[in-house]
């Protein structure tokens, strides 16, 4: 069964600086639900061909995974593909907005066979947490000063 979920969220600073910090694999863990580490394999700023090793907490387990970036437009949006914990793509999406950038996340996969069954309630926590994903963002950004960068 597939999974289609699509959340957004306003955040009050200008579209590069959401960029810098939502596209910055390295904040992946300060923000991101699950993620305990985040570490990019390959250098630079994500582009097609990128990878990143995430460590995540997942229904109860810790577990590595790779990430690839399939396809990417600056400031603008990245493609993601994800193998585990089942195949899914994932879109990081910002878009100008009268009073800052609006930022969207759409996770798509199939929850295969081992999650088939659980695949309505999966897709009620993939919206849920990809939600939290978001408030964390927007909070992080619009506290005062800037948000906590990793030391490069």
């Amino acid at each position: 069964m597939s999974i289609d979920v699509e959340r957004q969220v306003l955040v009050k600073r200008a579209r590069a600086e959401v960029a810098a910090y939502m596209f910055d694999p390295r904040n992946d863990a300060a923000w991101t639900t699950g993620v305990v580490e985040s570490r990019p394999l390959t250098e630079g700023r994500l582009r097609p061909g990128s990878r990143v090793e995430r460590t995540t907490k997942f229904l109860g387990r810790q577990f590595s995974y790779v990430y690839s970036v399939v396809a990417a437009d600056d400031d603008r949006f990245v493609d993601i593909r994800v193998d585990k914990p089942f195949p899914m793509q994932v879109r990081y999406e910002l878009e100008d907005a009268a009073d800052g950038t609006l930022a969207r996340i759409r996770a798509r996969g199939d929850a295969g066979r081992f999650f088939n069954l659980a695949a309505p309630l999966l897709g009620m926590m993939v919206g849920r947490s990809i939600g939290a994903d978001l408030a964390a963002l927007r909070a992080r950004l619009e506290s005062s000063g800037s948000p906590d960068r990793p030391s490069r």
